[in-house]
């Protein structure tokens, strides 16, 4: 018989049921609390694992590594991940005589990060509070007061519609606060804490990204920074066993419209007729070749649904060309002095200008018009002095530039002048541009690249990376667009992708391969024309592609591409991982690589060998003429001027005279070619009438104001002579 449980009377009369010591002391010993909390509850995802450590001490793995008095003095073998169970139990003591500022209970382990606040407080109740813990770096901890916030502006908040969480799919409400965080790299994408908790646990540090825009540093360190815990492990999916074996499954049935084979759909042989192919775009269809009528067995078969797509995207393509072809011939006016704006977009939506990511936008905007974006954050009134000496002016560059005071928002100075302090006076009309022509002549030619002359890429220089050179050579190509100077003109198109697009996709060539030992490896790789050669090169290369990564067994000729794009991979982009990230951050500088990112094809003309070559039309074009004002007398004898001055543009082209259009420019301009941003102020044409004493003979160039002045000959004879003599006695151009 079941001998009833012990009761207890209260004044009320009422029973008082409770558990005996024993049976308490059973579910203390089954489930014993956490050391510093007190709280016995098992949930890992909230507070951590529990760990006992020596001596029988329970602990939330949360509430150990968050506690303010507690280092990691053993290694990760030792103690509780590293914590040794003597600085566990002083911990325990020390947080005994500290009362939670929530619960009131003594054992409040974890203070405030800021130093003036005095607050303490358990891990579970500051996690029902709302504190922030930052489980990287020094583990701070901040209280509900202190924590750090998102500042969002409003006019980002504001979506126009109905705004779900990323990950879960559910409503949410687009304002930033501790259950609800925004995404730092898109521009209307938000997350329950929830949500993103459970994902960064099955994440892991390697996958744990931005769900929309797969953005991995900047979403990381934001969540970070807000209290999302990135454990360093792998993904949960990689450690299942077998999880991905579907993926290993080749499909392997006949889909033709009429199957002739005897055997069946799903039967086939391994060679012959009744082989399946299967479709080169999608791989889940397939034919017997028989049923198909293939001759061999090829794998440029393609499925009915792909070969339907494919003609459609064919068929547009054609029709864009084709529209692009009808845009360019059409017919201007005949006047030839007006001046035409360009087409204008139509007019979109609100919401759709919010969210507006159309390519073809992006690739109807001038080049010149995105530079000068950029240039508008300079700001006249600030001005940072450069002295540099000509003859080093790299160096120069670098002591300048690093120095506190310099700001790449500013207007820069350019003053030469020796190691002495000397000044110099070269004969130069444009120090600005004269300065960034050298420092890109300098980078062209520099250890930071290497390459072909108009096709280079990255190197890995130990002194250049410890120095920080390849940082300050992309704020340097940065500066030169933005502040007028002249473009690159030298990276390789990979290394262009790369910055571009990425290096996850982008596919290096041999031609980036500028040593002569690996490119010999590579081409012995191409040329292996047997099984047996392909694994005596990898046997006498061992050592070559083990450091690569690319050392593994082969077992079919087919094997040979996948190797010899792997090591491509490997010389050009991985190899140089650290000096492409640091030059990525240079670019950086005044958003250019975010607008390089946004008009790539844009700025590929500028930063990838284009040769520039000029014209009479393009000369023409850019320089606009300033006719007296409408009435005067002059107007007829500048028509007439104007008129030589086109005549002469046309005798340049045709190789008549002595001048060049680079001679033309550096008299007018003092540069020798047209920056990438345009000229400011544009280029100009006036004209030189007789004031009654002086009678102006030849034609003068105003470089800070980038003006032409004519002579106002009366002859095209004198006016070509007049205009030789004076360009090609141009100081800057006998220098250059």
């Amino acid at each position: 018989m079941r001998k009833p449980a012990r009761r207890k009377f209260s004044k009320s009369g009422t029973t008082i049921n409770y558990v005996t010591k024993a049976k308490k002391k059973l579910q203390l010993s089954q489930n014993p609390p956490c050391a510093f909390c007190r709280r016995n509850d098992d949930c890992p995802e909230k507070y951590g694992e529990k760990k006992t450590c020596d001596g029988g001490i329970t602990v939330h793995y949360y509430c150990l590594i968050m506690s303010s008095g507690l280092y990691q003095r053993g290694k990760e073998n030792e103690g509780i991940y590293g914590f040794l169970a003597d600085d566990i139990k002083k911990e325990i003591y020390r947080a005994a005589r500290m009362k939670c500022r929530v619960c009131n209970i003594r054992g409040a382990s974890i203070g405030c990060a800021i130093r003036k606040c005095r607050k303490s407080f358990h891990f579970p109740c500051g996690v029902e509070n709302q504190c922030i813990f930052q489980f990287t770096g020094q583990f701070p901890s901040y209280c509900w007061d202190h924590k750090p916030v998102q500042k969002i502006p409003c006019a980002s908040i504001w979506s126009g519609g109905p705004n779900t969480c990323a990950v879960c799919l559910e409503s949410i409400d687009p304002l930033p606060s501790y259950d609800v965080l925004k995404s730092p790299c898109c521009k209307n994408t938000w997350f329950h804490r929830q949500c993103l908790q459970h994902q960064a646990l099955s994440a892991g540090v390697f996958f744990f990204r931005c769900t929309i825009c797969n953005n991995k540093e900047d979403f990381q360190k934001e969540m970070l920074r807000l209290g999302i815990h990135v454990p360093e492990k792998d993904a949960s999916w990689e450690l299942e066993e077998n999880a991905f074996q579907e993926l290993l499954q080749r499909y392997h049935r006949c889909d033709a419209r009429r199957c002739l084979c005897k055997g069946g759909r799903e039967y086939a042989e391994p060679e012959g007729k009744w082989d399946i192919v299967l479709c080169k775009y999608c791989g889940s269809s397939g034919t017997h070749q028989a049923c198909s009528l293939l001759a061999s067995c090829l794998e440029n078969w393609e499925c009915p649904e792909c070969r339907e797509i494919i003609y459609k995207s064919e068929k547009l393509r054609k029709r864009n060309r084709s529209s692009g072809i009808k845009s360019r011939k059409r017919k201007f006016t005949e006047n030839q002095d007006s001046l035409h704006s360009p087409s204008k977009c139509p007019r979109l939506s609100g919401g759709t200008r919010k969210e507006c990511k159309n390519s073809q936008i992006f690739a109807a905007r001038p080049l010149a018009s995105i530079l000068k974006e950029l240039r508008s954050q300079i700001k006249l009134n600030v001005i940072s002095r450069i002295n540099v000496d000509r003859t080093k002016v790299w160096e120069g560059a670098l002591r300048e530039m690093k120095r506190k005071v310099f700001r790449p928002t500013s207007t820069i100075c350019i003053q030469y002048s020796d190691d002495a302090g000397k000044l110099q006076t070269p004969d130069v009309e444009n120090p600005l541009h004269d300065f960034f022509d050298l420092l890109m002549h300098h980078l062209q030619n520099s250890t930071l690249f290497d390459g072909l002359t108009t096709s280079k890429n990255l190197t890995l220089n130990s002194q250049a990376l410890r120095l920080d050179w390849y940082y300050e050579a992309g704020r340097m190509i940065a500066l030169s667009l933005v502040h007028g100077g002249p473009s690159p003109n030298f990276l390789s198109k990979t290394l262009f992708n790369c910055l571009a697009y990425g290096p996850e996709i982008t596919e290096p060539t041999i031609e980036d391969v500028a040593s002569f030992e690996v490119a010999q490896k590579i081409i012995k790789i191409k040329e292996s024309s047997t099984l047996e050669e392909l694994k005596l090169f990898i046997n006498e290369n061992a050592d070559y592609l083990s450091v690569a990564g690319c050392l593994r067994p082969v077992w079919s000729l087919d094997d040979k591409e996948l190797l010899l794009k792997d090591v491509l991979i490997f010389h050009v982009i991985n190899r140089v991982h650290s000096p492409l990230e640091r030059f990525r951050e240079g670019l950086k500088i005044l958003g250019v690589l975010e607008n390089i990112q946004t008009y790539p094809e844009k700025f590929s003309e500028l930063l990838c060998y284009k040769p520039q070559k000029l014209s009479s039309e393009i000369i023409g074009n850019l320089f606009s003429v300033n006719f007296s004002p409408n009435g005067s007398n002059r107007i007829i004898a500048e028509s007439k001027v104007v008129s030589f001055w086109r005549d002469y543009l046309a005798d340049v082209e045709g190789g008549k005279t002595k001048a060049s259009f680079e001679g033309i420019l550096t008299f007018a301009t003092g540069t020798n070619n047209i920056p990438p941003i345009s000229f400011l102020p544009s280029p100009a044409i006036k004209f030189l009438h007789s004031d009654g004493i002086i009678q102006y003979r030849f034609p003068t160039g105003q470089t800070s104001l980038n003006c032409l002045k004519l002579p106002m000959s009366k002859t095209y004879e004198e006016f070509k002579e007049c205009m030789d003599f004076a360009i090609c006695n141009t100081p800057g151009l006998k220098r250059k």
